[in-house]
């Protein structure tokens, strides 16, 4: 039997991480897993919550600092309403990530990332990899009716999880990928929709944690709760079979 732990450790991987609202609890409760594993993966992608999550990983802060500064967050620091096609300005959560991340651009990063969001305009999803780190992540993280959209890279964009829940857009397929899988469906998703079903391509594995928590501006406690059990289960599944899906 081959675990999925032996499986990373034996050739370079990637790591994606999906959209899914506050899901960043649970996705950093993973990232913490595999880094004291010793696994790190030598190319990030992700989408909204994986978006923010990667990014902050790829710009060089540990998981672990990742994981207290978002055990940490109180509502204040991102919570700004103000007239726009958003309830949030978004003022506040560039300034945290400001305050975050180490660099501000894709080229001093530490590990080659790609975040998805979604021109509003144009009506698809833009892969950013190149320029300012902040507002890519903030684009991507923004999710209509909660965050204002921002211009950025000559458009109008969203979250990331509009089109590209996965956050593969940007992953090359000719590497092995560790997708992280947020298992929870959004209310304004259908059960039948198929992108709460994880993604299916070669060479990749869905890592899927059901049943955690399901976070929100006004349920952090319940994000904590995920991220402790995203980071329990997920060192439990490293020493799970591998296949195509790993359910821990």
């Amino acid at each position: 039997m081959t675990t999925l732990g032996a499986h990373l450790d034996a050739r370079p991987f990637a790591l994606a991480m999906s959209s899914g609202f506050f899901g960043f609890f649970a996705h950093a409760g993973v990232l913490c897993a595999l880094d004291e594993a010793g696994l790190r993966p030598i190319r990030l992608s992700g989408s909204s919550a994986g978006a923010l999550v990667t990014g902050a990983y790829a710009a060089g802060v540990a998981p672990r600092d990742l994981a207290e500064a978002l055990l940490g967050l109180d509502r204040a620091a991102f919570w700004d309403p103000s007239p726009g096609a958003g309830l949030l300005r978004g003022a506040r959560f560039r300034a945290r990530l400001e305050s975050l991340l180490p660099v501000d651009d894709f080229a001093a990063c530490s590990t080659p990332l790609a975040v998805s969001a979604f021109d509003a305009r144009r009506r698809r999803t833009r892969v950013l990899d190149a320029g300012r780190l902040v507002p890519a992540i903030y684009a991507s993280c923004a999710v209509p009716l909660l965050f204002q959209p921002i211009r950025h890279e000559g458009g109008l964009l969203v979250d990331g999880g509009v089109r590209d829940r996965p956050g593969l857009a940007g992953m090359p397929r000719d590497i092995p990928v560790l997708h992280h899988h947020l298992a929870s469906r959004s209310p304004w998703r259908r059960q039948s929709d198929p992108a709460l079903t994880p993604p299916k391509r070669d060479g990749l594995v869905a890592l899927v944690l059901p049943d955690l928590p399901r976070s929100g501006p006004f349920a952090l406690d319940a994000g904590r709760a995920a991220y402790e059990m995203a980071y329990d289960r997920a060192r439990r599944a490293l020493d799970r079979e591998v296949g195509e899906i790993v359910v821990g």
